[in-house]
């Protein structure tokens, strides 16, 4: 089901808050997850694989079981960041992220070419970067870098974040209630946290202050994706 603002998202059923990030590698695959978890989910993200092998029809498939939530993650020159927002627009995307590190004027494009058509989430920092891999390209750490970016971005337009479950208090302070914070590297207590240095539980995340969690493996790999999905919903508060 669509949603509409944040306070509305922490006050649906637990699995609502879900969503599934179906990082696999063909169409097919994508929209057998999505076919088996409707209803039991309230997002289908399609990220940069799968919409690179099958562009819009990966949107329009996926999107016949749910809201799709569109993690291409825009980085570039202001007009054409604009440019690709306002095609996004038609495909009935309602998320859509852009790296908040292309400075406010790109975020200020995102949203202006995406219109009423969805939403803008920016991304801070990916959850894959340490303290250490900043370092290496002459950022702050992540307490310093995540607030900052999270500000400029939501001064710039963007009504949502993307931040890893472990800067979420630091970037509620710095943005207020209002904001949609939407969080990846969620693993249940007993999984690998794989690529995400800053990861949590479901739980954790919750109870910090995000409204949507991406989940990706856990539920995508498991032998019953249905079982998986419904036991992380059942740790949320």
């Amino acid at each position: 089901m669509a949603v509409t603002d944040p306070t509305q998202e922490r006050a649906t059923p637990p699995h609502e808050r879900l969503v599934v990030a179906l990082d696999v590698p063909t169409l097919d695959a994508a929209a057998g997850l999505a076919r088996d978890l409707a209803g039991e989910v309230g997002w289908f993200k399609v990220g940069l694989e799968l919409f690179a092998a099958h562009g819009p029809a990966a949107v329009e498939a996926i999107g016949a079981y749910g809201p799709v939530f569109l993690d291409v993650k825009l980085h570039d020159i202001p007009t054409t960041v604009e440019r690709a927002a306002s095609r996004i627009a038609t495909l009935g995307v309602g998320l859509v992220t852009v790296h908040a590190g292309g400075g406010t004027a790109m975020v200020r494009a995102a949203v202006a070419g995406l219109g009423d058509a969805g939403r803008v989430l920016a991304v801070t920092v990916l959850t894959s970067m340490s303290d250490d891999d900043l370092a290496s390209v002459n950022a702050p750490p992540a307490a310093t870098q995540v607030p900052a970016l999270a500000r400029l971005a939501t001064e710039a337009g963007a009504p949502g974040l993307v931040c890893a479950p472990r800067d979420l208090t630091a970037v509620r302070a710095a943005v207020g209630p209002s904001v949609l914070l939407v969080t990846p590297g969620i693993r249940p207590g007993d999984r690998d946290v794989d690529d995400h240095a800053r990861a949590a539980t479901p739980r954790q995340a919750a109870q910090d202050g995000a409204d949507l969690l991406v989940v990706g493996r856990p539920i995508t790999r498991a032998d019953d994706p249905v079982v998986a999905a419904r036991a992380i919903a059942a740790e949320l508060p």
